[in-house]
This record gives C-alpha cells, sequence and structure tokens, in this order.
C-alpha cells in the first residue's frame, strides 16, 4: 500500500498546530506551531486602549487564519511530501469559542464600524463574563423544568453559546442586530478552507443545547429569556448540521494555494479538541474516561446508554464517536494552577538551584514533592482558581489552600495543588459512578503526563484507576487529521470508519500506571476531608468565596491610604 497523508490542525487558547500524518503507518511525518500575534485578549482591545471588564477573554479571527496558513505550508515544507500525496485536512478547535459573523462569514471586528467594539471580536472558551446571563438561563429553565438541563448536569455553563450571546444582546444590543450569524470557530475556520458555511453536531450538542432527537429548545424557551431572542435559532444559528467524520466539503483554490496543498481535496468537518482526541488515544468504547491534560482538563467517557449525570457538561449522542453516547466532564485548571504557582509563588532560590542543577523549575519542585510522605505536609487545597466546571458547574468559586504555617515549603504546596485536582477528578468519577456510568480506567494525553511522573502516580493512587497514557503528544491534532482522513473515504486513500482509522494511528504507551494499595488507604482519608471541604464552599453552606469575589470587583483603588 502506498502511503497517503491527512492534515489535521488543533487550535489550542494560545497556539495553531498542523501535523501531517501517515495513514499507513500512524507517523507523524511533520509538525508546525504558530503562536497568535494577539494571544489571549484580556485588558483592552488590540492597539487601543479599549478596557475589557473583568472575566473577559477574547481573540482576533485573523490569527487563526494566518497561523493556519502558515503552520500548514511549515509543516509541508519540512515533510518534503509532494502535495499530492495529501488527501484532507480537518481542525479542531477549543470550545465555546465563538464569534460574530455577516452572511459572508466576515467576522463583524473586521469591519471598520465594529472594530473597537469588545462584543464584536471572538469570545473565548474562558470568556466568564457572561455568568450573570447562564445564571439568568439556567434560573428560568429550571422554572420552565426544561428538559434540556438534565442533559448538562443541571446547568449551562456561563462558557457556552447561548450565555454569550445573550450578554452580547444585553450589553450591545447594535452588535446581535448587525451579525447574520454567531458561529463557532471551528465551524468558521472550516468555511474559510471551503468557501461554505456549515456546522458541526458535536459543539451544538455540547455547548448549545442542541439535541439530535430533539434539536434546540422550543421558540417559547428563548423567548421568555428575552423577547428578542425568540427566533434566534433560526436567525443566528441554523438548524442543518453535520455530525462529525463528515465531509464540510473540498479545499478553496485559495486557499489550497496560500498554504501549498491540492485544491479540491477533503475538508473535514470541524470538531472539539477534546472530543477528537478519543480517536488516537484509542478510546473508542465504554468503561474508559478519557482526560485530555493540559491547562485545563477535559474528560470524554463513552458509554452505550444515556444517563444524566449531576454536574456533566453534557451527553451528546454521536458526539466523539458514532455509535456511543459521549460524556463531557472536567476541570477548568490544572496546568494553569500548577503555572500560576511557579510563576507567581516561588522563591528566587528555587529558580537559581534549578538552573544550578540543570532542570526546570517544575522539574525541581517534582523532585522535592516526591520526597514527601503522603499527608505529611498538613495541606488541603481546592483546585477551583478558574472556577469549578464539574461537578458544581460554577464559575464564581475560587481556590483555596488550607493547613499552611509558617513552616510551610513551595514543594509541599505544589504538591498539594496537584493532590487537589487529582481529588477533583476523583469526585468526578464517584459522581459518574453514582448516577450508573462505570468507569474503569483512565487514559490520559497531553503534555502533562508525559511531563510529570510523580502527578499520574498521584493520580491513579487518588482515583484508584489504572492509567494508562497515549503516545501521541499531540493527540488532536492526529485525531483532526484522521477525521479527516474518514471524511476523504476510501477510495481517496483514507478510512471508511473512524474505527478503522484508530486501528492503524492509535498508540499508547506499554507500561500502565498502577495505583499503589498503601497509598490508596492514605489518600482515601484526605480525600473524605476534600469532600467535606469541596461540599461546604462548593455548595451553599458558605458562599464565602462569591461574597469575596463581588467586594473584589467593586473596590475601587482610588485613595488608598499607605502607612
Amino acid at each position: 500500500m502506498t502511503s497517503t497523508y491527512s492534515i489535521g490542525v488543533d487550535f489550542g487558547s494560545l497556539s495553531a498546530r498542523s501535523v501531517i500524518v501517515d495513514l499507513k503507518t500512524g507517523n507523524i511525518i511533520a509538525s508546525a506551531v504558530k503562536d497568535y500575534p494577539d494571544a489571549v485578549i484580556t485588558n483592552h482591545l488590540p492597539n487601543t486602549s479599549i478596557p475589557l471588564g473583568k472575566d473577559w477573554a477574547l481573540q482576533n479571527p485573523r490569527d487563526y487564519v494566518t497561523c493556519l496558513i502558515d503552520s500548514v505550508k511549515e509543516a509541508i515544507s519540512s515533510s518534503k511530501l509532494a502535495k499530492e500525496e495529501i488527501i484532507s485536512i480537518g481542525v479542531d478547535f477549543t470550545a465555546c469559542t465563538v464569534l460574530p459573523v455577516k452572511n459572508d462569514g466576515t467576522p463583524l471586528c473586521e469591519l471598520p464600524a465594529f472594530r473597537n467594539r469588545p462584543h464584536a471580536w471572538v469570545k473565548l472558551w474562558k470568556h466568564h463574563a457572561a455568568q450573570y446571563a447562564a445564571d439568568k438561563l439556567n434560573k428560568i429553565a429550571e422554572e420552565r423544568k426544561e428538559p434540556f438541563l438534565a442533559r448538562y448536569g443541571g446547568k449551562i455553563s456561563s462558557e457556552w453559546l447561548f450565555p454569550k450571546l445573550m450578554q452580547i444582546l444585553d450589553e450591545d444590543p447594535e452588535i446581535y442586530q448587525e451579525m447574520d450569524g454567531f458561529i463557532e470557530a471551528t465551524d468558521w475556520i472550516t468555511w474559510q478552507m471551503t468557501g461554505k458555511e456549515t456546522r458541526n453536531s458535536c459543539t451544538a450538542g455540547y455547548k448549545a443545547m442542541w439535541s439530535e432527537d430533539t434539536g434546540y429548545p422550543d421558540p417559547s424557551f428563548f423567548k421568555a429569556l428575552d423577547p428578542r431572542l425568540e427566533q434566534v435559532v433560526s436567525e443566528k444559528l441554523g438548524t442543518d448540521l453535520l455530525p462529525v467524520g463528515s465531509k464540510a466539503g473540498e479545499l478553496t483554490a485559495e486557499m489550497a494555494q496560500q498554504m501549498g496543498l491540492l485544491p479540491g481535496i477533503a475538508v473535514c468537518v470541524g470538531n472539539v479538541d477534546a472530543h477528537v482526541s478519543v480517536a488516537p488515544t484509542g478510546v473508542i468504547n465504554s468503561g474508559t474516561m478519557l482526560n485530555i491534560m493540559g491547562t485545563s482538563t477535559c474528560d470524554i467517557t463513552l458509554s452505550d446508554k444515556e444517563v444524566f449525570v449531576p454536574g456533566m457538561c453534557g451527553v451528546v449522542k454521536n458526539g466523539a464517536v458514532p455509535g456511543y453516547y459521549a460524556y463531557e466532564s472536567g476541570q477548568n485548571a490544572v496546568g494553569d494552577i500548577f503555572a500560576w504557582f511557579v510563576d507567581t509563588q516561588v522563591p528566587a532560590s528555587y529558580f537559581e538551584e534549578a538552573k544550578q542543577k540543570n532542570i526546570s523549575i517544575h522539574q525541581l519542585l517534582e523532585e522535592k514533592a516526591n520526597q514527601l510522605a503522603i499527608g505529611e505536609s498538613g495541606l488541603l487545597a481546592l483546585d477551583w482558581w478558574n472556577g469549578n466546571r464539574s461537578v458544581l458547574v460554577d464559575t464564581d468559586l475560587t481556590g483555596l489552600i488550607l493547613g499552611m504555617t509558617l513552616g510551610t515549603k513551595p514543594e509541599e504546596i505544589y504538591r498539594a495543588l496537584i493532590e487537589a485536582t487529582a481529588f477533583g477528578k476523583r469526585l468526578v468519577i464517584d459522581t459518574f459512578k453514582k448516577a450508573g456510568v462505570e468507569i474503569n480506567q483512565l487514559m490520559v494525553c497531553g503534555g502533562l503526563p508525559h511531563k510529570n511522573q510523580m502527578l499520574n502516580q498521584i493520580y491513579a493512587d487518588i482515583t484508584q484507576k489504572e492509567i494508562s497514557i497515549a503516545e501521541h503528544l499531540q493527540a488532536p491534532a492526529i485525531g483532526a487529521a484522521m477525521f479527516a482522513a474518514v471524511a476523504a473515504g476510501k477510495e481517496a486513500g483514507g478510512f471508511t470508519t473512524i474505527e478503522e482509522a484508530a486501528a492503524n494511528i492509535a498508540r499508547i504507551q506499554d507500561k500502565k500506571v498502577i495505583p499503589i494499595p498503601q497509598n490508596m488507604e492514605r489518600y482515601e482519608l484526605i480525600y473524605q476531608e476534600y469532600v467535606k471541604l469541596h461540599d461546604y464552599f462548593g455548595r451553599g453552606e458558605n458562599d464565602v468565596m462569591k461574597r469575596l469575589k463581588k467586594l473584589k470587583a467593586t473596590s475601587k483603588k482610588e485613595g488608598v491610604n499607605v502607612c
């Protein structure tokens, strides 16, 4: 069999990564990464003094196009392949990352009239300024006993499409009126490649309250939110959705010329970074939870049945692999917590020691923390530095470290933060089990599991599950390439099904991480304390975190007296 190749492009929070996959061997032939010039926009609009509010997170859609073209061109150049050998291209994206557009796909922020209007820009997944809109949506949905709420664990997140759209309508109604569509970035960048609009069922199901069986909620629900929203689906979204692995169209001549590809090759329907990762990790049946671990963690669990799990992000039929219900859960901050600690809390002497040992600061902290006995630090933390995704679905919660003394050392805090994220994962698993979704083992992928072996063992000990580690470091991009090869089809040198693609391309490390019995026993005691702390601060018994956050938002820095 002559090798054919497929390109996958993973659009993360800060960069786009293109990989070229050999469909015969499963090997990555070449890859390239390009950072977004404007990165994440949080303080003010680019090249202006126009301020953004608290919890805003925007992006520039032109960065996506630039990084798509440049990363693909660089990968092709380093691969030495002829463009005739590449049969398909597909993308995955963070979600819910959305933008307002005109009928021809032009983002409103690229029109001179709206360039200086924050709501005309892309709202990144971690834009949390729409919490008030999510609260209103959830309250009305609960009052109306809307059945869709159960599919999302009882709450709709502020990160999702409709709260973000409600915020636009509330704060800048002209932007709402002027947009012809509100679209996921994964669909928008696919549109740029094919020249025609298509929308995927994955993000609609997980982020926009759509169901394959019942569609979107009834217009009467949207009218109850705001009379101007009654026809929001037909006016701003549309109902024509394509499942994952479908062909969105063919690469236009203009984009082919810019990227160095043949015009007319298959372009796959847009996908989501977490859900597209199941295929390259081999998670294509029930019983295994996939943890995609990076700055945050997203979990995907497949099952042959649909049940409603409190606090899950959603369950969607055919959401990740055809034939299965795919459950999504996750944690809003994991790697970001460790990065925050290193960037702001670790003393200079530790950096100097790491430099002398010629290792990274994370490696030094891991080395020191690994010498600690379980419970030796006396610390317990809640992993809510960026709110809680599962199972509380509340972005107004904040982080906490309990048990600090004058003798507390940086490595003790570092370990406690890792343990906190693992306790959070255990609570998610226990919630799924209680609802009737069995999770027998964990599969992990992403940067963290490959960098920190102590973290892997802590997760195994706390969750009491064996952990397999995906071999592919760039699972989302590879998954996008795999689904693109399915979209291309067997006759073009691709695959008929994603299962067939996984048999060729999925890679898992031989060595598993096995829970250590004595560690499990010790951690079980601390986990019970974590659950008490979690429920006390997270389930309404003490809302001090929310009161402090509100106080912070309304405080004024002027007139502060310095003694």
